[in-house]
């Protein structure tokens, strides 16, 4: 390909990425309760927090979906066609990644992120350690329609899905997503879906709010974000962070909340807020087994295998298009 085309399609897709997220913002802050779509926590910045975040001592998932991981990946691979392409749906570090390719044989790995300058070095670095693995990291926002690459069109297909990102879905839209990862994948498709479960709240209330305030700075973000990216004047030092578990919808809620009436300005636009109005930006559902089956099934995959950890604080499904 011509390196001035090259060039030019990125460019455009940088624009395209903008344009959703500049009408996104305007979208969620336009709403009563004001929102954000979480999937915007995930610039550079914030994908190098998140990072922090899994390694917290509160943060159970990461470690613990990380065992499951390693100590079932013979189980794993046992259902994995051979030459297969691996298709991760919201790429962040590889390090779980990199435990399936120990012990499954791909033929290829597409990493689907919308963070590029991220997905790209990290897709770099995996090339170095895995020289015959066929790597093709593709810029897209995986909640929507994407186009898998050509050099994997003929391959079987395996979605990972892991960190229990699907949580992040309100029910609906984590079916929507299933079907669409579904139509993505094509006939025949495997998809390996990371899922925390119900558990004690005094458990859930410290992962999200950890004593390092770590995850209290990856939430202020994407308010940093919005500053950074669309020209925002949003006044960090006026909001804070504030996660609480919902039980009647099986939720952790992240907010940002208004410590003061105060306006901020974004894309031309004034949003008002009074002192102790917050803007939602993240739901994380925490799931029973059976739950999860049943919403699989809504959405055509047919559960598989399920792996979860002695506590019983994490799982690993396997699903296959029905």
């Amino acid at each position: 390909m011509n390196i001035h085309v090259a060039k030019r399609q990125r460019n455009n897709a940088h624009d395209d990425v903008r344009l959703a997220f500049a009408r996104d913002v305007v979208e969620g802050l336009s709403q009563q309760p004001k929102q954000l779509p979480p999937k915007y926590f995930y610039d550079e910045a914030g994908s190098h927090l998140f990072e922090q975040i899994t390694l917290l001592p509160e943060y159970y998932p990461t470690r613990t979906e990380l065992k499951i991981l390693r100590d079932r990946g013979t189980d794993i691979a046992s259902i994995i066609p051979q030459g297969a392409a691996l298709v991760e749906f919201g790429a962040g570090a590889t390090t779980k990644v990199r435990l399936l390719l120990q012990h499954c044989a791909f033929d290829a790995y597409v990493p689907v992120d919308i963070s590029g300058a991220f997905l790209n070095g990290q897709a770099d670095a995996l090339r170095g350690d895995f020289p015959n693995l066929a790597v093709h990291p593709v810029v897209a926002d995986f909640t929507t329609p994407f186009t898998l690459p050509e050099a994997v069109k003929d391959m079987p297909k395996v979605g990972f899905f892991p960190g229990s990102t699907i949580g992040n879905f309100d029910p609906d839209e984590a079916i929507a997503f299933l079907r669409s990862a579904r139509e993505i994948l094509g006939d025949g498709a495997t998809m390996i879906v990371g899922v925390d479960l119900e558990k004690d709240e005094r458990v859930l209330h410290a992962a999200y709010n950890d004593a390092a305030g770590i995850t209290a700075q990856f939430n202020e973000n994407v308010l940093q974000r919005i500053n950074r990216e669309l020209g925002g004047d949003f006044n960090l030092s006026a909001f804070t962070h504030r996660a609480i578990y919902s039980d009647e919808h099986h939720r952790i809620e992240m907010h940002l909340v208004s410590l003061e009436a105060q306006k901020a300005h974004v894309c031309g636009q004034t949003f008002s807020f009074h002192s102790g109005e917050s803007i939602h930006t993240e739901s994380s559902y925490k799931y029973s087994v059976e739950r999860l089956q049943a919403l699989a099934r809504d959405a055509g995959w047919t559960p598989q295998a399920t792996w979860t950890d002695e506590g019983k604080l994490f799982s690993v499904h396997a699903l296959r298009v029905s």
